[in-house]
């Protein structure tokens, strides 16, 4: 199958109505809302753009089934997730595909992580769901936990299923009931979904879908009365905005935010693997991700043979077509989000960083929103590129002395989501570890754990996803004295 042949099987079309009550239903008042191709250009196919009186029908559906929903028994409501899980895996290839048109990731990372890990996550919440949640003797207390209610879920546009099925699958077998709003950029992956959902017959109102702009159906989403929790993944302002919306009716609120993690690479690491790895880490998905270690901290002793290794390591990824099996690195999701990538390079440029690879000159399709892979060094830690979040792929290097410089430096950001450590010794790796004011961080190249608590520290959220405390955001607890 070539390049054009894959895309066509993505079978990407318009789409005219918004999932209520457990029905395609036409918006009462949308316009068309376009979805582009970042690697294209092109309009590939139009949403509604709901207002605010489809919002009102998606939480008063979802109103309406939470008490009957959060009655079933936990394997009735396992039962349902089973059946979601398997029509949402029998459409695994064109959902793959879809992402890859919409967000621009290469093909391969969309059928392995975009699409894989998603996949995981819900087989895992099908199964917590069957389990139920035992009830805690404390003296004459019985603690019980009960649903939260309805859930505003409104998600972002770099990974449109995952992070969908993060809060959906979790909320849904707390025995909630969702509202969904997803991103603007990326709505065809929440179709691809929502397909699934009715395929698999779940209850009319359990899960309902809302798209348009976050100014209108997010905002009108976080802001509804009869809405009792919002779980929103996005940027810090957005998050801020949601959280006042919120506020006024002291609803609870889960904010998955930005980050700027620290790749912590000491003496006695494996340089060559750490450096590698890293570079690979900053630039999966085309940098658009929010756990990506973008500052990559090197001790001194071995600074200059870590620039070496990385600028090699960037050459590497080609950009491209995302259909194309020798592409690395696909475009920027949208043109405004190049544009910006492309400030936060001549930025690093005006603050005298040293260019190791890539740049606004190296050489990129002429046609697509792509940046080349970049690399600096000698980037000061209060920098610009190395306090902001840039979410595109450019990665800053920075000097230590030694294991305290490091965390500290590591330390010095507003965010704290993720980060790594390296080093021969995996006892000191633990001691930097666990001084790194971040929500995970991986030793020698750990790889994610979809079922382990993923949140942060400081700016980078509140509240915690996937697992068991990912569940648990969804669960009210009380006590029942006898």
């Amino acid at each position: 199958m070539d390049q054009t042949e894959a895309r066509a099987a993505a079978k990407v079309a318009d789409r005219d109505r918004l999932y209520i009550d457990g029905e395609w239903m036409t918006p009462l008042d949308a316009l068309p809302m376009p979805v582009q191709d970042p690697t294209t250009e092109e309009v590939v196919a139009h949403v509604p753009a709901a207002g605010s009186g489809d919002v009102d029908r998606a939480v008063a559906a979802a109103r309406a089934a939470f008490a009957p929903w959060a009655g079933l028994s936990p394997s009735a409501r396992a039962d349902h997730l089973d059946r979601l899980l398997a029509a949402l895996s029998s459409r695994a290839e064109q959902i793959a595909a879809t992402v890859s048109i919409e967000v621009g990731t290469p093909i391969k990372v969309a059928q392995r992580v975009q699409t894989g890990l998603p996949l995981l996550v819900l087989r895992d919440y099908a199964a917590r769901a069957r389990a139920g949640f035992e009830p805690e003797t404390i003296g004459n207390s019985l603690v019980v936990r009960e649903p939260v209610g309805v859930v505003g879920a409104i998600t972002p546009w770099n990974y449109p299923l995952h992070q969908v099925v993060a809060k959906v699958g979790a909320a849904l077998a707390a025995g909630c009931t969702v509202v969904l709003k997803p991103a603007e950029l990326t709505p065809l992956t929440a179709y691809l979904l929502f397909d699934a959902i009715h395929e698999a017959g779940l209850p009319h109102g359990v899960v309902n879908l809302v798209t348009g702009s976050g100014p209108v159906a997010g905002s009108a989403l976080a802001a509804h009365s009869d809405v009792d929790i919002v779980s929103f993944t996005g940027s810090g302002a957005t998050g801020a905005a949601i959280s006042r919306l919120a506020a006024d009716r002291i609803a609870r609120v889960t904010l998955e935010l930005g980050g700027k993690s620290a790749n912590v690479i000491l003496s006695d690491a494996d340089l060559a693997k750490a450096v590698k790895v890293g570079v690979g880490n900053a630039f999966l998905n085309a940098g658009q991700t929010c756990t990506a270690w973008t500052r990559m901290l090197v001790h001194r002793s071995v600074y200059e043979d870590a620039v070496e290794l990385a600028a090699t390591a960037s050459a590497g990824y080609v950009t491209g077509d995302p259909f194309d099996p020798a592409t690395r690195l696909g475009p920027l999701v949208s043109e405004r989000q190049r544009d910006r990538v492309r400030n936060y390079v001549d930025k690093g440029l005006a603050d005298g960083a040293r260019l190791v690879s890539g740049g606004p000159d190296a050489p990129v399709p002429a046609r697509g929103w792509f940046v080349a892979p970049t690399v600096f060094a000698d980037v000061d830690p209060d920098d610009t590129i190395a306090q902001e979040e840039i979410f595109g792929p450019v990665l800053s290097i920075i000097p230590f002395s030694d294991d305290d410089q490091a965390v500290e430096i590591a330390n010095n950001s507003r965010y704290g989501l993720a980060g790594a450590v390296w080093s021969a010794d995996e006892d000191r790796a633990m001691a930097v570890a666990r001084r790194l004011r971040t929500g995970a961080v991986d030793i020698n190249g750990g790889a994610f754990n979809p079922l382990a608590p993923f949140g942060g520290y400081k700016q980078s959220g509140v509240g915690r996803e996937l697992g068991q405390h990912g569940l648990s955001e969804f669960l009210e607890t009380k006590s029942i004295q006898r």
